[in-house]
């Protein structure tokens, strides 16, 4: 048993046998030279012309961390993650003023359920993964991510400008701080709750976030969904919720879900958003994938025109080796009312598309 138990530990295996640890170090590094037309570096519109750019995590966020277990007995494993975000066209980190800003909890998992402590994606972003067309690639520029999961939320009149939920930052709240998350599965079931503390001094309300989520994936069939309401540092309230499913039949792959939000701004002022979003994938062969996507937004704000875009994705994957994908992007996008911008009297260019050949290196 001696000798099972230090084998494991060596090999990061996943036996049972009290005091086992594990570490690793893992990430993901992605990059590539992308042109586009009428869509600057930042894939923000850009009235007329072409820009060629290197781009980092248009397939997925480039990134690295650090996660491990301890195996504590009858069925209970410590867990621990450390998760920072990486732009490898810069060298920087994604967010300069936390090393970890993906990831930082420690954790319990047991026979009854995990409990989760610490800084965590919320329970929307947990919903959508399973159920979003593109699989959350481009998460920068990837609808699902950006605005039914609300990371980033600021462009055009129609932003939040405020922080809801402990995230640290305004209009961008797919990540909370001081949260406390529970899972529990039962068969094919997912139930998920969680809450994050505001930690405004003197109340306990501002700031803070509370959520439910379940989902369902037996058989190639997935459904998933989620709902949360998140209050910003003078106790106005953004609601916010997802639905969607995916099904898989031999090599094909479809998915679909809607996502709506709505925040109060300020007296009598609100925010209404909505994605709704459908994709097919086909594997041609166990090394080439093509997954194409469509993505309608759709927003709302008191004294703004309405807006929005609709966005086409298509991506073509050649796996190399196990870690190591070379794939070629497209993305082709159409803005709605102002939300390109405006110049004088009139709005700026309607349309943006671009091409990307990037490779993506897992470690």
């Amino acid at each position: 048993m001696r000798h099972r138990c230090t084998f494991a530990f060596l090999a990061v295996a996943s036996g049972s046998c009290p005091g086992q640890s594990s570490a690793m170090i893992y990430g993901i590094g992605d990059v590539g030279v992308r042109v586009g037309k009428s869509l600057n570096a930042a894939n923000a519109p850009l009235a007329g012309g072409t820009l060629s750019s290197v781009s980092s995590g248009v397939n997925n966020t480039s990134r690295w961390g650090l996660r491990g277990q301890e195996d504590l007995g009858g069925g209970w494993l410590a867990v621990y993650r450390l998760e920072g975000g990486l732009n490898l066209d810069t060298g920087s980190s994604a967010k300069s003023d936390k090393l970890f800003d993906r990831q930082a909890w420690v954790g319990l998992k047991s026979p009854l359920g995990s409990v989760y402590l610490g800084r965590q994606a919320t329970l929307l972003a947990d919903a959508i993964a399973p159920v979003d067309p593109l699989g959350i690639r481009y998460a920068s520029f990837n609808p699902n991510v950006n605005i039914t999961g609300l990371s980033n939320t600021a462009f055009g009149g129609h932003a939040f400008g405020q922080q809801y939920g402990a995230s640290g930052y305004a209009d961008n709240f797919y990540r909370l701080d001081n949260m406390v998350k529970y899972t529990a599965n039962v068969g094919p079931v997912v139930a998920r709750a969680a809450y994050s503390f505001g930690e405004v001094a003197g109340a306990t309300s501002p700031l803070s976030t509370l959520g439910g989520a379940l989902a369902y994936q037996q058989a190639g069939l997935a459904v998933s969904g989620a709902a949360m309401r998140f209050r910003n540092r003078d106790n106005l309230v953004l609601d916010a919720g997802v639905l969607g499913a995916a099904y898989q039949v031999e090599k094909w792959q479809f998915k679909a879900n809607v996502g709506l939000n709505r925040a109060d701004t300020g007296v009598d002022r609100s925010v209404r958003q909505g994605v709704m979003s459908a994709g097919l994938s086909r594997q041609f062969a166990p090394d080439l994938l093509l997954t194409t996507a469509y993505y309608k937004v759709r927003r709302s704000a008191t004294g703004f025109v309405d807006d929005g875009f609709d966005r086409a994705f298509a991506y073509l994957e050649k796996n190399l080796s196990p870690r190591a994908t070379l794939y070629l992007e497209s993305d082709y996008t159409r803005w709605r009312g102002d939300a390109a911008g405006v110049t004088g009297t009139r709005a700026d260019d309607r349309h943006g598309a671009a091409l990307t050949l990037g490779f993506m290196q897992k470690f």
